[in-house]
């Protein structure tokens, strides 16, 4: 049978000073204890705590937005603005900056927004439509004009009305991009506002849905359904000519004349009627178009 290790059969440590017990007790085992190794504790180790690293603690990392990138890494848009109030121009001033976008011109009428223009050359108009000196829609003529003389020019308007006749001539200036028409009381967010700008300004074309709507139930120039033939013939008779002297004029015949007259009156919704000249009618549809 195998011996027994005298620790397992004595239930425990023999005695030091036991004659059986062969060889020195754990406490006289040679080499220094765990507390004397060589070395430095962790403490002391060379190299700065992490809290000294160099860099800049996350919170204070630059951390992009819309506000803090002008452009968007592109070129700043360079904008003329043409308001006759005195704390929203320089309120759109500041917002416009804010925003990447470098103002190279504010001013308070449209003559001055004409000369601005002219002068700075910028990427995008800004401009009212009611300004000095009537506070009509001179904003908005100022703003068509330039879009004649230069159909390329990207421009705003932002206005607290609708002026139908100009608001259509301002859509259909140009080759109809790089247009806008917002309205101020529906701009609720500043970069939804922003991005209507960047977006006419890069050639498109963002116009309030209430202007559309507007512009969408204004009578209709009811001469558009007119063939070219049937306006010449319509023309002729506003200057009082009869169907025969218009038939000498057009080398046609009368028959084929009157064929005009009765399409003219059918198109521009003139039933007969005891009471009314369809034919005076006509002339004045002419005449209002």
């Amino acid at each position: 049978m195998a011996r027994v290790s005298p620790i397992l059969s004595h239930g425990g440590l023999p005695d030091s000073s036991s004659s059986s017990y062969p060889g020195p007790s754990l406490s006289t085992q040679p080499g220094p204890s765990p507390s004397t190794q060589p070395g430095p504790p962790l403490s002391t180790q060379p190299g700065p705590p992490l809290s000294t690293q160099p860099g800049p603690p996350l919170s204070t990392q630059p951390e992009p937005s819309l506000s803090s990138e002008p452009g968007h890494g592109r070129a700043s848009t360079r904008v003329v603005i043409a308001e006759d109030g005195l704390l929203l121009r320089e309120g759109l001033s500041g917002v416009l900056a804010r925003f990447g976008f470098e103002v190279v011109a504010a001013v308070g009428d449209a003559d001055e927004l004409v000369a601005a223009v002219d002068e700075h050359a910028p990427d995008l108009v800004l401009t009212d439509i009611r300004m000095p000196p009537h506070f009509r829609d001179e904003g908005l003529r100022a703003a068509v004009t330039l879009r004649r003389a230069n159909p390329l020019l990207p421009v705003v308007v932002l206005s607290q009305y609708v002026q139908d006749e100009y608001a259509a001539a301002l859509l259909d200036s140009g080759t109809g991009s790089g247009v806008g028409y917002l309205l101020k009381d529906r701009v609720v967010d500043v970069r939804d506002f922003v991005t209507a700008l960047r977006t006419v300004a890069g050639g498109g074309t963002v116009v309030d849905p209430e202007v559309v709507r507007q512009l969408l139930r204004r009578p209709k120039d009811p001469l558009t359904a007119l063939s070219t033939r049937e306006r010449e013939v319509l023309a002729l008779v506003a200057e009082g000519h009869s169907n025969s002297a218009i038939a000498a004029r057009l080398f046609v015949t009368e028959a084929a004349v009157g064929k005009h007259v009765g399409n003219i009156l059918a198109k521009l919704n003139l039933p007969p009627a005891e009471d009314t000249n369809r034919r005076v009618l006509a002339v004045l549809a002419f005449l209002r178009a």
